[in-house]
């Protein structure tokens, strides 16, 4: 394919999954959302946004990659290095200014805001500019701002914001250090959790312990923290997997390292056939009962669900149920805590058992047979396979699993690799556009 031909073909990729993308907003009779919207759209949060992810995702990936071969190399280039919205998206989350416009929906000025914020107004004003000059906050007339829905994310009622909050004032930390922990002896070559970015930083402050002692020592960061992975949840579109794996087929499931009951209380409700075992640490197990006993009394009514507390590292789940279910888990060990967790895991499963490992799957940016996805979608030519862009986020959250574990988000063959030595074989990759479902079984 020709130079000419491959910008021909991006650019009717743009305008097909844009329009795809629209089609989805609009079904159910409402409008398609602009950067003036000041309201959630109704399909911002619902369980199955999948097609709405796919279409975006082919968006996002031709538009960069076309950006990318349009541009000024230089031009492209100290973008990546020269972007701070981050650090703009963290100081609106750590004052609340979001929070303070909700009561102007037409806009306040920056001189009053800042007073109402607690910082000086024209650097507020620069702050904000930024973030309006990428559709976040809308800049109604000069130094007047107002909400719109990007940054309705950032009011302190969001989980998604919680998240967004862990990245610009924690993660970044460890990003700040990360060259010198890819040269510094001791953290080089180690994949051991206390060797992460993020603790070499903290190190420097004082921390003595891990990431989740770190935690445990301030009750502010350790709610924002759980109110973040439910926040993940939504950006990752997770509970996308009660409408694309078929449940139907499968009576019992543990879910393993069930936290509060996040996935396991909207499944309890779509499938009441299911008797269901969550499975953490007795002290989540404590704030897991609380929790369903609030949102879904039924379930504990008639014995829908059991909790049973566990250590992955040190024992096995219950034994012989239909599927074991591991959601944003493995990704936060290295690969060698990951593998005992499979181990442990694989010894509490029985023929018909399965095992299903709900994460982001990386893909590389070399195409390869599509025999080799076994599954998983493939961005079309001219596109990088791995969507590029349109994928952003599962390596940037690669990152993040570096910085503060040690840990990473794995490829297919990487998965492949850490279940074929604990005894167990990939069958099926549900891919769900942004995340992904590995269903294996035992080898």
């Amino acid at each position: 394919m020709s130079g000419e031909a491959q910008l021909e073909a991006l650019l009717q990729i743009i305008n097909t999954s844009a329009r795809q993308a629209i089609a989805e907003y609009k079904k159910g009779g409402n409008d398609a959302p602009t950067i003036n919207s000041t309201e959630f759209h109704p399909i911002d949060f619902a369980t199955d946004t999948v097609a709405l992810k796919k279409a975006v995702r082919l968006l996002e990936g031709a538009c960069q990659q076309l950006c990318a071969s349009l541009a000024p190399p230089q031009h492209t280039v100290i973008n990546f290095a020269q972007s701070y919205d981050w650090a703009c998206t963290g100081v609106v989350l750590r004052t609340k200014v979001a929070d303070a416009l909700q009561k102007y929906p037409k806009g306040l000025h920056v001189s009053e805001l800042s007073q109402m914020v607690g910082l000086e107004k024209g650097k507020l004003s620069r702050v904000l500019r930024v973030l309006a000059s990428k559709g976040c906050f809308t800049e109604v007339e000069t130094d007047v701002f107002a909400n719109n829905r990007l940054s309705l994310i950032t009011l302190t009622s969001s989980n998604p914001g919680c998240l967004a909050r862990i990245h610009a004032q924690d993660v970044s930390q460890g990003a700040e250090v990360l060259y010198e922990t890819m040269t510094e002896p001791d953290y080089a070559s180690s994949y051991e959790p206390d060797k992460a970015p993020l603790i070499y930083a903290l190190k420097k402050k004082g921390l003595k312990g891990s990431f989740f002692d770190w935690m445990k020592e301030d009750a502010e960061r350790r709610e924002n923290y759980h109110r973040a992975m439910i926040g993940l949840g939504d950006i990752m579109g997770s509970l996308s997997v009660l409408h694309h794996y078929p449940w139907n087929e499968v009576k019992t499931v543990c879910d393993v390292g069930a936290s509060i009951g996040t996935f396991s209380i909207p499944l309890a409700k779509m499938y009441p056939h299911l008797k269901i075992t969550d499975q953490d640490l007795p002290e989540v197990l404590v704030q897991a009962k609380d929790v369903w006993t609030k949102d879904a009394p039924q379930a504990l009514q008639s014995s829908q669900v059991e909790f049973i507390a566990l250590n992955f590292f040190e024992e096995s789940p219950v034994k012989g149920k239909d599927a074991y279910y591991l959601r944003n888990i493995i990704h936060d060990w290295p690969d060698a805590e990951a593998a005992i967790i499979l181990r442990n895991v694989r010894k509490a499963m029985e023929p018909h058992s399965r095992l299903l490992i709900h994460d982001y799957v990386l893909t590389p940016a070399s195409r390869k047979p599509t025999a080799d996805y076994m599954g998983a979608d493939v961005a079309p030519e001219p596109m990088l396979p791995n969507f590029g862009a349109g994928n952003s986020r599962m390596y940037q959250q690669d990152l993040n699993m570096w910085f503060i574990h040690n840990a990473k988000e794995r490829t297919l063959d990487d998965s492949i690799s850490l279940g074929s030595a604990a005894g167990l074989r990939l069958e099926k990759v549900y891919d769900l556009a942004e995340s992904a479902v590995l269903e294996f079984k035992l080898a």
